[in-house]
């Protein structure tokens, strides 16, 4: 199978995935308790005004017809309208998404860097103090959970050590800020947040790496590399890690509607104001619209970084591009 059908089937598969999701999604909606219209008139509505909610909003039609109908909206650029935020939810989502890419985003490369070369370096050293500490700190790490460690964090920084502020993406008590001052003040706002949201994904990837690593160094193709009198370093980088990285690939493909559930706590607990702390409030409101809209956007990141991740696997190992064409 060539590039192009390659992923041209991936995308075709990844359409598939985000409608069936989209239908899942509408249909779950439905089925929790409580009247929408109620939700939008007011708990005070009477039965006239209820009844004009649900025909202006479409409630009083038959559940298929309402399906079809959310199906073409969305085909169209159309999310629909929040209940409790009078906006358009397209409006709504895409003001809340560069905050939770950044957090998220910062999250997953930190643990796969940091996490990957923590693992490598146990691995190249499989007696030594650096293992050992290693490895206490992938378990200390894999067994805190993420709304945990975000709690701890506010409680060092905001009672003892008031170094990192623990509300908000920035200081708005500054006004206007210089560009790059402005970075600056959001990657310091960033620190916290990131740390609590990639700890544990970072100690479950140190110990995956580690893993694999070991396996990987006592294969006959390193036992050759060696021989050739090839540098460690070399060995370890170009022919170990090539092959060693393709399980932390999988586990992170897997993980990454996981990592968008753990950014709902964490912009919890830090005010971070992304799509997290949005699915917070639309839950807290009943604002279904909003939260089919989140639903609609974190399904599209996870099948596009599936996507992505099977296309590194064939650049990673060209073997699986070669298995495929037969």
């Amino acid at each position: 199978m060539n590039a192009i059908a390659f992923l041209g089937n991936r995308l075709a598969n990844a359409l598939g995935l985000i409608v069936a999701v989209l239908v899942f999604s509408f249909l779950l909606m439905h089925l929790t308790p409580g009247d929408p219209a109620l939700v939008i008139a007011g708990e005070s509505a009477d039965a006239a005004t209820l009844a004009q909610v649900r025909s202006l909003y479409g409630f009083d039609q038959p559940l298929p017809q309402q399906l079809a109908l959310h199906l073409w909206r969305i085909a169209h650029g159309d999310l629909g309208q929040s209940y409790f935020f009078n906006a358009p939810v397209a409006q709504l989502v895409l003001e809340r998404v560069p905050a939770t890419l950044l957090l998220v985003g910062t999250a997953i490369a930190a643990a796969v860097l940091i996490g990957t070369t923590l693992g490598v370096t146990a691995a190249c050293r499989p007696r030594g103090l650096a293992n050992a500490g290693i490895t206490v700190l992938s378990v200390v790490g894999f067994a805190a959970p993420v709304f945990w460690t975000g709690i701890v964090l506010v409680q060092l920084f905001a009672s003892h050590w008031p170094v990192f502020p623990v509300n908000g993406m920035r200081d708005i008590t500054r006004g206007t800020q210089h560009p790059v001052a402005l970075a600056l003040d959001v990657l310091h706002h960033l620190v916290l947040p990131a740390v609590s949201l990639s700890l544990f994904y970072l100690a479950q990837y140190s110990r995956l790496s580690r893993a694999t690593m070991l396996d990987v160094l006592n294969a006959d193709f390193v036992r050759t590399a060696r021989s050739k009198g090839l540098p460690e370093g070399l060995i370890v980088l170009r022919h170990a890690l090539r092959n060693a990285i393709l399980p932390v690939l999988t586990v992170l493909g897997l993980q990454v509607g996981q990592l968008f559930a753990g950014a709902v706590l964490v912009e919890a607990v830090f005010n971070w104001p992304g799509l997290g702390t949005l699915a917070f409030e639309a839950i807290l409101r009943r604002d279904t619209p909003v939260l089919m809209g989140i639903l609609l956007f974190s399904a599209v990141i996870v099948v596009l970084a599936n996507t992505a991740i099977d296309v590194l696997y064939r650049v990673i190992d060209p073997r699986i591009a070669s298995r495929g064409a037969r």
